[in-house]
């Protein structure tokens, strides 16, 4: 049997374009869905049946019948999140016993982390990156210093004392803070959430993933955040403390970069942010506003309005480049339905130079130069094939395909599973 490629589908601006409900879409074609990096700071919006759900560190194909979910070895757990996250599933009817499966080397969030966050955090002021103080960069950079603990830990007779001497190290850290805090509460939570995780089978994902590949079993694998939060190759240092490149699949599930079968990258049809960092094609006026309030721009884990603005085809050729796109996933597009024009940054202008290419610093001092094209003013939502698109939202779809050398796949026209436009 010749072994299947796992396809892989991520964000292409900086998260929030819709990877939820994508995954959602495209499960039925897939009998593994493996969440790869990232934390609890991710916010997977799923609408189905009239209903919504968020989920944080569960992969979006909980819901589907007959698929296998996966939480990687590059994905850091906080497991009070976790067991909060499956109560609210189950709540929900559905039941996930053999379909949730997480990676022994996946490492854990410790209550103290949190409190690291929020302490260096808060001591930078004005110069804030943005956190979402879920203790997710502490977490990665006790692995990087080769002192995390890690969900096969949890097994270990000597657990406790492991624990133990790690939040001992982290209270000599947090003694150089000004920073109140006290983890007796969240404490208790964790280790009994600690212990409520032992009901799900803890697995060599590494292993698990190439056996079914081998064994020609679809794969489709997760990203959290989005490309331009890469802690490489994104706006640093207003990133996110993982690889959300196609590459963090490699590592953050074990699998040879010929394993790697089709990319399906999601972006918005504008663009949005949340929190610090480099935005040059942010919008302070009514039509930011606009953007915010018909697409609800409020963040799904911290409820914070998201900056907007137009679409940036400089950050967004970029993604393109850096993930090797093969199939492009516009989310939002009936966000725009009211707008005379809509515009396209194609270029940028500092300094009186104008070039094409996404800067080292993220685009912190430049002024977009735009495209304008004209509004279709017609309700998308409504719709369910390309034929039946307005021209001019037509032209907008070609030109974007133009300028990336990637054909757009799947049109998302709404919040619900069925506003979806396959081409």
């Amino acid at each position: 049997m010749e072994q299947k490629k796992l396809d892989i589908v991520l964000g292409l601006q900086w998260g929030d374009e819709g990877k939820g409900k994508v995954v959602d879409v495209l499960t039925p074609s897939y009998k593994i869905v493996a969440r790869f990096q990232g934390g609890p700071n991710a916010g997977h919006s799923l609408v189905f049946d009239g209903d919504g759900f968020v989920l944080h560190t569960v992969p979006s194909g909980i819901f589907r019948e007959n698929t296998v979910n996966i939480i990687g070895n590059g994905v850091v757990i906080d497991p009070v999140i976790l067991m909060e996250e499956v109560a609210a599933i189950e709540s929900k009817g559905v039941d996930i016993s053999g379909k949730l499966l997480i990676s022994k080397r996946a490492h854990l969030i410790l209550p103290t982390h949190r409190m690291l966050d929020a302490a260096s955090e808060a001591a930078k002021g004005k110069s804030k990156i943005g956190s979402t103080l879920k203790g997710i960069g502490p977490a990665y950079m006790d692995k990087t210093g080769r002192n995390g603990l890690r969900v096969g830990d949890i097994l270990s007779r000597n657990f406790l004392d492991r624990y133990n001497a790690l939040k001992k190290k982290h209270f000599g850290l947090l003694a150089q803070y000004d920073f109140p805090f006290d983890i007796t509460d969240y404490e208790k939570q964790w280790l009994a959430a600690v212990e409520a995780l032992k009901r799900f089978p803890f697995i060599d994902s590494e292993v698990y993933v190439n056996e079914a590949l081998a064994a020609g079993t679809p794969i489709l694998a997760e990203g959290a955040q989005g490309a331009l939060l890469d802690i490489d190759f994104g706006t640093y240092p207003f990133v996110t403390s993982s690889n959300t490149l196609s590459a963090g699949v490699c590592t953050g599930l074990g699998v040879a970069p010929t394993r790697v079968g089709k990319v399906y990258g999601i972006f918005k049809a504008y663009c949005t942010r949340v929190g610090s960092g480099p935005f040059p094609t942010e919008l302070f006026d009514a039509d930011g506003e606009r953007l915010r309030q018909t697409g609800h721009e409020f963040g799904a884990t911290t409820g914070r309005p998201r900056r907007t603005g137009w679409l940036d085809m400089v950050a967004l050729k970029y993604a393109v480049m850096m993930n090797g796109v093969t199939d492009l996933i516009m989310m939002k597009s009936d966000v725009l339905d009211g707008f005379d024009t809509v515009k396209v940054a194609v270029a940028y202008e500092e300094d009186g130079n104008t070039f094409k290419n996404f800067p080292y610093d993220g685009g912190e001092h430049v002024k977009p130069v735009y495209k304008e094209f004209p509004g279709w003013k017609t309700p998308l939502s409504g719709l369910r094939r390309y034929e039946d698109f307005p021209e001019a939202f037509k032209q907008y779809i070609a030109f974007i395909e133009q300028e990336t050398g990637c054909r757009i796949r799947i049109v998302s026209v709404g919040p619900d599973r069925e506003d979806t436009v396959l081409r």
